[in-house]
């Protein structure tokens, strides 16, 4: 058995080898579960991670249970198998995943043509399937539930539409369009493959989970229902191929006529006999989200402006779709259906049921109010939280899964294998050989439901605890007002973030009016819009959108960018209320000057966003504990190949730069300074740098001479680029970070020494690369204080980006060595001048020129200092004296004392 499906080959066959089947089958469903999991937990340093995250779970894990259980479903409910059996269902979960394989490569890797590919793969899948059971439909006779195969067929024809639409989408498109294809992808998709699926299944899977008869009528109702839900859709498209809006929207609401229609039998059977289990609760709530987010998209649809914000619409929306609806149904069903087909025996049946259905009641409640709650506007910290609670929800079905297997393959006499049979009006058990459930005990599950809400309820508070500012600014939200009665009326406003600027920068609302602020990202970093009074855009990703909303504005607002650095650099933003005198006073720290002109910040401390804390005030002096080891400066000669494959990962690491005094730190691999490269005049560099961070980085190396306008431009998180440099010169040069504000990312450690040997360069005993660099610090644990950048007032001057770290563990070298020190000044403002105590420098080579060197004609004294300047570098060398500690230093006093010093230890 492969990972994602059965090999043919390995088919079992027999009635009494079913189980073996859906083991294999479900196998699939199981391992993109597991992969949604691992994706959640680590969306931070994932890519595409949103995209990837729902995709995973609609086209991995569902589209897998859509093929494998509605063809079971079919052969139950017709009575006869499909063409080609299970050989070719294997060949289509085969196919499929393999198409989804492909698909979420491309969309990682900007493959256009695999996702291309995944497409085709994916619509081939969902064609085929849908083929069989056409034909399977013809042979059979005919079936008082083959409303249900009717359904599937109309489903299968969806997935190759959506299929496709989602391929047009990954090739990039202009905001009108994208909203147009967003909204019918998502109609086909989600609507369509998933929703006609759901709506046809819960005819015969709801009464049967619940345990009771289906409704008198109801396979009349679903099956009337059908042709509503297709039309629906049908119009849906023309709307959005027509470029009508009001046409889409009524499609929407037509498909939500057709949904009430067919949800009609289960709240029938519902008040028949109510749910009391998890797979019951979770299939309700699923069909629940599955109304609110048609009824919001229906709303929204209707009343959006354009196509761009249409599609906006699709992407809230797909949160409730997806962790609402499609999870929590395919777990609700999952939780039934894989104890009825894999238990040996009733009683084997009843046990793997128990264990799927352990705490379900809390696991239901923690799910729906937290997806609640993180739905309804709250602080980060607090949707963190809930959000986590959530995952650990809905991701127990794979923790529960494994013990529940083991009940239900537990040694036991087998009997008959387990079958679903279709029901009936007058069946009161749908199931054979399965017992009834034991007495629910009512009180269990309230004290259950009880402990789900105390979760989330606690999950709130702690982050509210972590995040008072957020809670304070979404529960006083309203204060903003000033005392302005509300109009009922919304002011919306567009605001384009680019060029580290927002456009406009001053926006005006009526008094009492609701502000929605509609923020687009054209900008190469990330960025977010965030007010005074605590409401945010949220990060976004070059290209995203996101909306600031203020419920009532009654005075004068002030807004930036939170990404450290960029309100310093001019992301300032406001308010400008019109109408009343509430609160009319010019708002302070807004960045703009009397006129209203944007781009105008204050110099004063006070347009510094707010620190978790006070910066910490280092003892250099102070011993670092035992067994401290300082960073190795060791560099040895280069003698490898002429082409230098580099790869520079930006990563954001809490890292230690003076003893006890910790900053989180912006990186290449994860040290700064970065990896130290060498090489010779005439190398190739062949630079790949992958974006790990939360926001956006580039590199700059001086050691090449390249186009900089593609090669050094802002790469996005979960991005990379790659380009390649020729070494001409020789020297030791600087890379760094050029994203604005470029002072910012350096000073918060993205920089790095690339070393070209001059031709000729003589041997010596002992080699060391010395980087001198500026600590601007922040709070403990925070980044560099950009209001200290601005003021040029370091706090620290370091080497090799730890204060006074070689006094501590010292440099070696032994009498008589001849010992090399490569120097580079990589600043921000702070010169150098590099002195060894007690000795003197024989040879000195300064950008790219040997300014003194042993035995050269005219090289008659010797040297004691190299001087450089920000962004220079060279050599110094000498010859090791008596065994003793020398000092080195900058020679500017005051920064050898606030940690540019060391310590060259020379041994007899």
């Amino acid at each position: 058995m492969t990972a994602l499906g059965p090999r043919p080959s390995e088919l079992p066959r027999g009635p009494q080898r079913r189980h073996q089947w859906h083991l294999a089958a479900n196998s699939g469903v199981v391992v993109w579960l597991v992969a949604l999991l691992l994706v959640a937990l680590n969306h931070r340093f994932v890519p595409e991670s949103g995209w990837l995250l729902v995709h995973l779970l609609l086209l991995g894990a569902a589209t897998n249970a859509i093929l494998v259980w509605s063809a079971h479903f079919a052969d139950a409910l017709l009575k006869r198998a499909a063409p080609g059996g299970r050989p070719r269902q294997a060949a289509v979960l085969v196919a499929l995943n393999l198409g989804v394989v492909a698909t979420v490569t491309g969309v990682l890797t900007h493959t256009w043509a695999a996702v291309l590919a995944g497409a085709v793969l994916v619509g081939a899948a969902a064609a085929t399937h849908g083929v069989a059971l056409v034909l399977q439909l013809r042979a059979a006779l005919p079936s008082r539930f083959g409303a249900t195969v009717h359904y599937y067929v109309a489903a299968a024809a969806a997935l190759p539409v959506g299929a496709g639409l989602g391929a047009a989408l990954a090739r990039g498109l202009d905001d009108r369009s994208h909203g147009r294809v967003l909204l019918a992808h998502l109609t086909v998709n989600v609507l369509g493959w998933l929703g006609l699926t759901v709506l046809g299944t819960l005819l015969t899977l709801w009464p049967t989970v619940l345990r009771t008869r289906i409704a008198t009528g109801a396979e009349r109702l679903v099956a009337h229902a059908l042709p509503v839900l297709v039309a629906g859709i049908v119009v849906t498209l023309a709307g959005v191929l027509g470029g009508v809006l009001t046409v889409a929207a009524a499609g929407l609401a037509t498909y939500l006529l057709g949904a009430v229609v067919a949800l009609v039998p289960l709240v029938t059977a519902a008040r028949q006999r109510p749910p009391a289990s998890y797979a019951a609760w979770s299939v309700l709530a699923g069909v629940a989200w599955l109304m609110v987010a048609l009824v919001w998209l229906v709303a929204a649809v209707a009343t959006a402006p354009d196509w761009a914000h249409a599609g906006q619409v699709g992407h809230a929306v797909a949160v409730p779709l997806a962790a609402g609806f499609a999870s929590q149904v395919l777990l609700g069903a999952l939780s039934y259906l894989v104890p009825v087909v894999l238990g040996r025996s009733p009683a084997r049946t009843r046990a793997a049921t128990e264990v799927l259905d352990r705490a379900g009641a809390a696991r239901v409640v923690v799910a729906n109010l937290g997806l609640t709650v993180c739905l309804l506007p709250s602080p980060s910290a607090v949707r963190v939280a809930v959000s986590f609670l959530v995952l650990l929800a809905l991701g127990s079905f794979l923790v529960l899964l494994p013990p529940a297997f083991r009940a239900a393959r537990r040694d036991e006499t087998p009997s008959p294998a387990l079958e679903l049979d279709a029901p009936t009006a007058t069946t009161p058990r749908p199931v054979r050989h399965v017992p009834e459930p034991p007495t629910v005990v009512r009180g269990r599950h309230t004290g259950l439901a009880a402990v789900g809400i105390a979760a989330v309820v606690l999950a709130v508070a702690v982050g509210a605890a972590v995040n008072p500012t957020g809670l304070r600014s979404v529960a006083t939200a309203s204060s903003s007002a000033a005392g302005v009665a509300p109009t009922g009326q919304t002011t919306t406003v567009d605001v384009v973030a680019k060029d580290m600027r927002f456009h406009p920068a001053v926006v005006e609302a009526p008094a009492g009016n609701r502000l929605v602020i509609r923020v687009l990202n054209q900008d190469r970093d990330v960025h977010d819009l965030a007010l005074e009074t605590g409401q945010s855009s949220g990060r976004l990703a070059p290209g995203a959108r996101g909306q600031v909303v203020v419920p009532v504005v009654g005075r004068n607002l002030d807004g930036w960018c939170t990404v450290v650095g960029h309100r310093q650099m001019g992301m300032v933003f406001a308010v400008h209320v019109t109408g009343s005198t509430a609160g009319a006073a010019p708002a302070t720290g807004g960045g703009h000057d009397m006129a209203g002109m944007p781009g105008m910040t204050h110099s004063s401390a006070s347009s510094a966003p707010p620190t978790s804390g006070t910066s910490p005030r280092p003892d250099f002096l102070a011993a670092p504990p035992a067994g401290f080891r300082a960073r190795d400066a060791r560099t040895q000669p280069y003698a490898g190949p002429t082409t230098h494959h580099v790869e520079l990962i930006a990563q954001e690491v809490e890292r230690e730069v003076a003893v006890g005094v910790r900053q989180r730190l912006w990186t290449f691999n994860g040290t700064a300074p970065g990896p130290v490269l060498r090489g010779r005049v005439g190398d190739t560099f062949d630079v790949t740098l992958r974006n790990d961070a939360s926001m956006g980085h580039s590199v700059d190396f001086h050691a090449g001479v390249y186009a900089p306008d593609e090669a050094m431009r802002t790469v996005a998180p979960g991005e990379s680029i790659r380009f390649s440099f020729k070494a001409t010169r020789a020297g030791i040069w600087m890379y760094h970070c050029s994203t604005m504000p470029m002072s910012l990312h350096i000073a918060n450690g993205m920089f790095g020494a690339v070393i070209i040997d001059p031709p000729g360069l003589a041997p010596v005993t002992q080699e060391y690369v010395v980087v001198q660099s500026e600590l601007y610090l922040g709070a403990q644990g925070g980044t560099a204080d950009p209001v200290k950048i601005a003021a040029g007032r370091p706090d620290a001057v370091v080497f090799n980006g730890f204060a006074n770290q070689y006094d501590h563990d010292p440099l070696t070298a032994t009498t008589g060595d001849r010992v090399r020190i490569w120097v580079l000044d990589a600043g921000l403002d702070r010169p150098t001048s590099f002195h060894l105590v007690g000795g003197q420098l024989d040879t000195v080579f300064k950008e790219g020129a040997y300014l003194l060197r042993q035995g050269q004609p005219g090289s008659v004294g010797g040297a004691q200092a190299l001087d450089l300047q920000p962004g220079q570098g060279g050599f110094v060398e000498l010859k090791a004296g008596p065994a003793a500690r020398y000092p080195f230093v900058s020679h500017l006093m005051v920064d050898a004392e606030r940690g540019a010093h060391g310590v060259l230890a020379v041994g007899p």
